[in-house]
């Protein structure tokens, strides 16, 4: 699998989510749904012990279904699983550090929010992908929306890596944005809270079809 050919399409992020199982499960049926460029693992009050369990069960499913497994913030547990790649954000370590500590073959996307001049530090230091938002409330995350929906289509025009579009995005309100030109679309509660996680799969990859 060459894990940066195909980073276009619904990126999908786990919500914190005790319940193992139920993360499992849901998670299988959205990679059942269709391509997903990308799936990340965020739990910010996960234990070490928990962290590592809930990792480990889902590379193993992302592996099965040939999806790139993403870890948000922990180093130390990309390294240990040797997982596909890193997520950064603003306040973890940079994105130089992480790059030279995973080296050049993993995947290093690195949080944005409204800054282009962020993502173009952030592309020059190594970065994978850019994440810019929120561009919505969200119901997972607490942030203030200020991203422009404008700054989508400035990075087409000048940035070399992909871009993926974060906060509150549902099929309808991400839509906008991919016709600017994101490259991908994150989604938390779209997919894990609805009624039909496949099916929601399959709606937003229709918006790059």
């Amino acid at each position: 699998m060459d894990k940066k050919a195909n980073l276009r399409g619904l990126y999908l992020v786990t919500p914190d989510w005790d319940d193992t199982r139920k993360l499992l499960e849901i998670s299988e049926l959205a990679l059942k749904g269709g391509h997903i460029a990308l799936l990340q693992y965020r739990h910010k009050t996960a234990d070490e012990a928990q962290r590592r369990e809930q990792a480990e069960c889902l590379q193993a499913l992302c592996r099965s279904y040939q999806t790139p497994f993403i870890i948000n913030d922990y180093v130390d547990l990309c390294l240990a699983l040797d997982a596909d790649g890193i997520h950064v954000g603003g306040t973890d370590a940079t994105v130089a550090e992480v790059r030279k500590q995973v080296g050049a073959d993993k995947i290093v996307g690195a949080s944005c929010y409204g800054s282009l001049e962020r993502a173009q530090a952030s592309e020059a230091a190594g970065a994978s992908y850019v994440a810019f938002g929120g561009f919505y409330p969200s119901r997972v995350k607490k942030y203030e929306v200020t991203t422009k929906p404008t700054i989508v289509s400035d990075w087409k025009a000048q940035g070399k890596v992909p871009s993926v579009v974060i906060g509150g995005m549902t099929k309808d309100n991400a839509a906008p944005l991919v016709v600017n030109g994101a490259d991908m679309v994150a989604a938390i509660s779209s997919v894990y809270l609805a009624g039909d996680p496949q099916r929601a799969v399959q709606e937003f990859n229709a918006l790059f079809d």
